[in-house]
Parts: C-alpha cells; structure tokens; sequence
C-alpha cells in the first residue's frame, strides 16, 4: 500500500511535465485533425498492469465529444484537493473577468470530470487547474500556442466552414528564417494550397497577422485557417493562395533565436512610440524569403495583408508606406494607431485631391493613392477575389 501510495505522488508531480511534452510534440505536428470519438467508446479505457503488480492508473478520454456537442473534460489526478477548468473565454460559460472557474468532480479511481455544454461549433481552448498548477490536458495531442504558454484544444465539429472534410488540403508548415533586422533566427507558419506540391503555378500571397495574445501558431490551430481555406477553395468560394502567418510579437514566443536584445513585455508591437521592430523585419526580411521561398506572384495585385486587433495595426504601418506592394488590406478590430511605428521609408508630402474644396490626403513617398479598384476594408473581408 506504502508503495503504492508513493507511485500516485510521483504520478501527480509529474502530471505538468507530462502534460508539457504532450504539448510540444503537437506542436511539431502539422495538420493534425481532431479525433473522431465514437459514443461507443469507454470514457476509462483499461490499462494494462502496473508496474510491480501495482494497480494501473486510469486512463481517461478527454476531451470527449458528444454527438450533441456536450464536451467532457477529465483529468487523473487521485491526490488534488480541488480541479478547475480554465479557458480564455473560449468557452461560453468558463472563465472571463469576474467569473469564478468551474470545479470538476473526483469520482473513486481518482479521476476528475465535468460536462459542459450544448457548446457552439468551433475550437476551444483550455487547461486544468490542479491545486492551483495550471497543466494542459495530458489525454489530449492537440494544442494552441499564445506569446506566453499553451493551451489543449477541443474541437467540436459541426460547421460548414472549418470541419475536416473529404476535399483536397494544402498543407501548413513551421518555417524558419533569418531575421537580419533582429539578429536571429524567427518562425512563421505557412499554408501552400492543395496541389501546390505537383504544380509550377505561381499564386497570389496573403499575409495574416494576429492578435497581442496570440502567435503565428494561432491562426492554424484554434483559428482552423487551413481547413477554412480547404473547404473555401473547394467550394469555390476562394481561388488558391498561399497565406504567410508570422509572429507578430518579437519578445516572448515571437523572440528571434539567438538575438542578443529583445523588446521587454511592455513594448506592445504595433502599438505605443518609436519603430515597430516587427514591421520592420517583416519588409527586410520575410517578405523577401517568402518570394525566393515560395512560387508567389510578386506584382501588387497579387498581395494582400490582413490583420486582427494588434495585428490591424501592424498591418496599417506596413501596407499604408507601400501602398505601391499592397492591393487588398484589411484590418479588424485594429489596436490603437500611433504614430512613428511605420515601416521605415524615405517620405515626401504629395497633395492628392479628394474632388472636394479644402479637403486633401497626404501619401507616402513613391506610393498612390488607394483607386476604385483597391480593396481597404474593416472589420469584415470584402473585396475583390486577388488573383
């Protein structure tokens, strides 16, 4: 019994460590799917025997789907006092400001578990909170990296926009590339279309920056962006392209490998005074690799670039300087617009007429002025399919 109990203790010290290197072999695994869970199967799978003929632990299924979209959550650990499921507002009803965590209950193999839901169709993030530990689910392979940890990933299936289905896919790859403008080596994700492997066409390229809580593994894990453009170009909703998912943070996640000096947490990318350290890698050195790197159209018709909240902002400074690059901008839910954080240009003041007396727009340097046939557009995409 004695040995016993000192193997339940070493399981429950180890559960964060196990449930970290769940999550960083997901990490490196592109394109996975979520699991198809059968109502047939068992929420406690049996285990096979202990080691030293002790008894086995459980081995729980989470996150279980349900056909009626409930999600159960569970977790082994015999030793906590108290479990807690947390989520970054993902979840409707679980977590937000003010609102206490939901407690998950022990039964008498030591599991932990809840229920939650009918939930919306979409992907959630969460983790446990065991004694006050925060650990990802250990059960569960599939994660969403932030600028400062991870989380698991539930996917609930049941939309016609980003469910898995039985139509070509592209693939979304982690890449790497020296970043001469931060001294190290950076990463972006980037999704080439189906068939691009087999083809020697070119495509138009879209460059889609994220949020300040976010990083460039964002967009393709809980934001499905690959199996979105699947199912759009499948249906014919969207032409082929390639999209470029950077980071948009240089400190934390985003931080180049190898940089001697990063921005502390308080310099917001895209935000506040000074040069975005961000738009400026992203004119010297990504969009050069991506060109030499990848079969992309290089005339401005050929380019967009969208970006949520703080990447909004990222994407006015680096597009509104090169109007002459940039065809289709978007920004949704921009953050805050200061000025200076532009991408680095020599600028000149050009008076352009707006067809009304008194009124004029100035332009940067070597760029024109947006025509009826550009696409500015905020908080929605609209415009012209780039082609």
């Amino acid at each position: 019994m004695e040995s016993y109990m000192a193997e339940r203790r070493m399981f429950l010290r180890t559960l964060s460590l196990s449930g970290a290197v769940a999550g960083m072999i997901a990490l490196a695994t592109i394109g996975v799917q979520e699991r198809a869970v059968s109502a047939a199967s068992p929420a406690i799978q049996a285990p096979a025997q202990g080691r030293g003929g002790a008894p086995p632990a459980p081995t729980p299924t989470s996150p279980e789907v349900g056909a009626d979209r409930r999600v159960t959550f569970r977790v082994y650990a015999p030793d906590a006092q108290r479990v807690e499921l947390r989520s970054p507002g993902d979840i409707p009803g679980v977590g937000g400001r003010g609102v206490a965590l939901p407690q998950l209950t022990k039964n008498s193999e030591g599991v932990w578990a809840e229920t939650f839901g009918p939930v919306p169709a979409g992907a959630y993030r969460y983790v446990f909170v065991v004694d006050g530990m925060t650990v990802v689910d250990a059960r569960n392979p599939m994660t969403s990296q932030t600028n400062t940890t991870v989380y698991s990933l539930a996917v609930v299936p049941g939309s016609d926009v980003f469910d898995t289905k039985n139509v070509p896919h592209g693939a979304v790859a982690s890449v790497y590339y020296n970043s001469t403008a931060l001294g190290g080596i950076r990463r972006a994700h980037v999704y080439t279309p189906p068939g691009y492997e087999t083809s020697r066409d070119r495509y138009p390229v879209f460059y889609l920056l994220h949020g300040a809580g976010d990083v460039d593994d964002s967009w393709s894990s809980v934001g499905r962006a690959g199996f979105i453009l699947d199912n759009l170009i499948a249906a014919g909703k969207a032409k082929p392209m390639i999209v470029v998912m950077p980071a948009g943070h240089t400190n934390g996640a985003g931080a180049a490998l190898g940089a001697k000096n990063t921005p502390g947490p308080q310099e917001m990318p895209g935000i506040g005074s000074g040069p975005d350290p961000f738009v400026n890698d992203f004119m010297t050195d990504l969009l050069p690799y991506v060109e030499k790197t990848y079969r992309v159209l290089t005339d401005r018709q050929s380019r967009a670039i969208a970006g949520l909240s703080m990447g909004g902002n990222q994407t006015l400074n680096i597009a509104v300087p090169n109007l002459d690059k940039f065809a289709y901008i978007g920004v949704y839910s921009s953050g805050i617009i200061s000025g200076g954080r532009a991408a680095r240009r020599p600028r000149r003041r050009r008076r352009h007429r707006s067809g009304k007396r008194g009124r004029s727009s100035t332009w940067p340097r070597s760029t024109t002025p947006p025509t009826s046939g550009d696409s500015i557009c905020s908080g929605s995409v609209r415009g012209r399919t780039i082609s």
